[in-house]
């Protein structure tokens, strides 16, 4: 199977389905406070044994019940109140909930505590609370449970911040990760966090790490098999990100930072606080900084300040994105950052019909969520950057981060530090690309006259979108001198005077691409991403709808013809894929790597078919590309000495 089968925008395989309102509204009933657990974790027979008081504030007065998840693998055999009696729960399999019911009403902002008493066996083969990804498993030589596998009661996901205090036994040999300040008795180690936030996320670790120490940040790395080679690669390359992104947002929770391997099917990388779990896929040889980044940005964007509900988590995921073009732009220039946020907005453009206020509506980790709440809230950033400046939009993150830390903030919270060190009223801003949903499409109508000086262009740009206001670029070439000039663009129709010395040969509206809008370029990238998004999620049908929507509008895209190509093959649909794989070749060749790939699956095809010459004069011309995106010399190579041997249909 080819590298490049799917654009992995998210780490899940799970179903994008939309969920009402009401499953964030209901959980919102109570505040949890503080949690003690105290678990017992057998990596021998892999299981959890666990007891969980939490302390919460009922919001309603005289609430009779309260809604916790925890993972349906999970047995309760006892939940009680402070005082020891006997609480009901009902659990629902569907959403992992329990519900409790009190036999009197608890007054509102008085604290509770109850207590659930549970155990079960997590070997990560279970069925997770977010389909398709491994957030818990008790391995014989490891363990990790985050907070996403709801190892323990949880309430309010991803919103309801808590302080801990953690008691985690394990066997002799093993040793405990944790958030916060951590003592040891024993094979107990006891781990206490004291600012609210999200510490809920444990490993359980065997030998000794590797301590690595670049510019004064020592990285503690716990990295098993052969990543373990790469500890401390990795371990210098947090040390300047870290202190890259201090310079960026200031003072981090937590300057030394540990990083722990989890297993296969896990997410690339998880955040907890002064942790950061990654995939042994997100583990190689060349760093893969995009993960490191993301991860360790979200120290400041999560643990440090987080959402107060889930329909404000462009804050979290989208500046997260962001962090990671900022990396690129420091590293390889502005070509670099415009190139990510080229990539991020074509992602954005695949959900068209929800606001990004309304996050909620998408269940967690589906390639929707992180289209939306990630990629178009990268793309928000950036807008925001270019219509306040870097000084001002830099000085407004510190600002923010300041006022909010170790607490909750909404969307409004940070317009506020925005136009506070703006100096003005920004709502336009935040109306058009946070609150509504669409994108413009620009036209340009203009006409050139003659001045006794030079020339004066004089035009409207129109657009669709009646409550839009944007400032954008228009840069004209002329025979002399180019001439750039920022447009103010508001309503359906504004109108615009440019004088210059040198004639006028061309005239483009946002040439930088920082304002996320349509084009029929982009409508075909668009087409293309969705169908991507769709394969994913192993719904071929509905990709290839998507990719005939590309090719309506245009024919010869290589990258389309090349997607429908590869679903084919993978259906064993061997003439069909070898009739669009032709297709890619006679088409624009963008990506370039079609091409050397194109070459590499139709050696593939006659080899299946037992035409070994022509399979050989096919990786032949994949060779001549000497084009090696992912590896793809590498194949060329291994097909050259052998021939390809058809995948098993079952596997499919």
């Amino acid at each position: 199977m080819t590298k490049f089968r799917f654009l992995v925008i998210s780490a899940a395989l799970g179903a994008s389905v939309l969920t009402g309102f009401a499953q964030d509204d209901k959980r919102t009933q109570i505040d949890v406070e503080s949690y003690v657990i105290e678990a017992q974790v057998n990596p021998d027979t892999q299981t959890l044994a666990a007891r969980a008081t939490i302390r919460f504030i009922p919001l309603d007065d005289q609430s009779t019940s309260a809604t916790f998840e925890l993972n349906n693998n999970l047995n309760i055999s006892k939940i009680v109140d402070g005082a020891g009696q006997t609480i009901s729960g009902a659990r629902n399999q569907q959403d992992n909930s329990v519900r409790l019911t009190f036999p009197q009403g608890l007054p509102k902002g008085q604290p509770t505590t109850v207590t659930f008493t549970y155990d079960g066996r997590l070997t990560g083969k279970e069925e997770s609370p977010i389909y398709g990804v491994k957030f818990a498993s008790i391995e014989n030589d490891h363990a990790f449970l985050l907070y996403p596998s709801r190892w323990f009661p949880v309430s309010g996901y991803t919103a309801d911040r808590f302080t801990s205090k953690m008691k985690i036994t394990v066997p002799a040999g093993f040793q405990v990760i944790g958030s916060g300040s951590g003592s040891v008795s024993g094979q107990a180690f006891t781990f206490e966090f004291n600012k609210p936030s999200f510490p809920g996320d444990i490993a359980v670790v065997k030998g000794q790490p590797v301590k690595n120490n670049t510019d004064g940040i020592t990285t503690t790395l716990w990295f098993r098999g052969p990543e373990a080679a790469f500890a401390n690669a990795y371990g210098a390359m947090t040390s300047q990100i870290l202190t890259h992104f201090t310079s960026v947002f200031g003072l981090a929770p937590y300057a030394n930072l540990t990083l722990v391997e989890t297993a296969d099917g896990a997410p690339n990388g998880y955040c907890a606080p002064g942790i950061l779990f990654l995939a042994p896929h997100a583990i190689n040889k060349d760093v893969n900084s995009n993960v490191l980044v993301n991860q360790i940005a979200r120290q400041w964007w999560q643990v440090d300040v987080s959402p107060v509900n889930r329909n404000h988590m462009w804050l979290e995921n989208g500046m997260a994105l962001y962090s990671e073009a900022l990396w690129l732009e420091k590293e390889k220039g502005t070509a670099a950052l415009e190139q990510r946020m080229k990539d991020a907005a074509v992602t954005a453009l695949t959900v068209d019909n929800v606001p990004l206020i309304q996050t909620a509506r998408l269940e967690d980790y589906s390639p929707e969520y992180w289209a939306l709440s990630a990629s178009k809230g990268a793309v928000v950033m950036q807008m925001l950057r270019s219509t306040m400046g870097d000084e001002k939009f830099f000085k407004a993150l510190k600002l923010f981060l300041e006022q909010k830390a170790w607490q909750s903030a909404t969307t409004e919270d940070f317009r506020k530090a925005c136009e506070t060190v703006m100096g003005e009223e920004m709502r336009y801003f935040f109306i058009q690309w946070v609150e509504s949903n669409g994108a413009p499409e620009f036209k340009l109508e203009y006409t050139i006259f003659r001045t006794q000086k030079g020339f004066r262009v004089q035009g409207k740009i129109a657009q669709d979108l009646d409550t839009f206001r944007m400032p954008v670029d228009l840069h004209i070439e002329t025979e002399g001198n180019p001439e750039d000039k920022k447009i103010e663009v508001m309503g359906t129709s504004s109108e615009f005077s440019v004088d210059t010395f040198g004639k006028p040969k061309k005239i483009t509206i946002d040439p930088g691409n920082k304002v996320l809008r349509m084009n029929p370029q982009v409508r075909v990238e668009v087409a293309i991403r969705r169908g991507e998004q769709f394969a994913q999620v192993s719904e071929f049908a509905e990709a290839l709808k998507e990719y005939q929507k590309a090719l309506d509008t245009q024919r010869n895209s290589s990258m389309a013809h090349y997607r429908v190509a590869e679903i084919f093959f993978l259906q064993h649909n061997y003439q069909s894929a070898a009739n669009e794989f032709r297709e890619v070749l006679n088409g624009d060749l963008l990506p370039k790597w079609t091409e050397v790939w194109t070459h590499i699956y139709l050696g593939k095809i006659f080899d299946i078919s037992g035409q070994r010459e022509r399979a050989v004069n096919e990786y032949t011309q994949a060779q001549r590309t000497r084009d090696n995106t992912q590896g793809a010399q590498d194949e060329v190579s291994r097909f050259l000495r052998t021939p390809y041997k058809e995948a098993s249909k079952e596997a499919v």
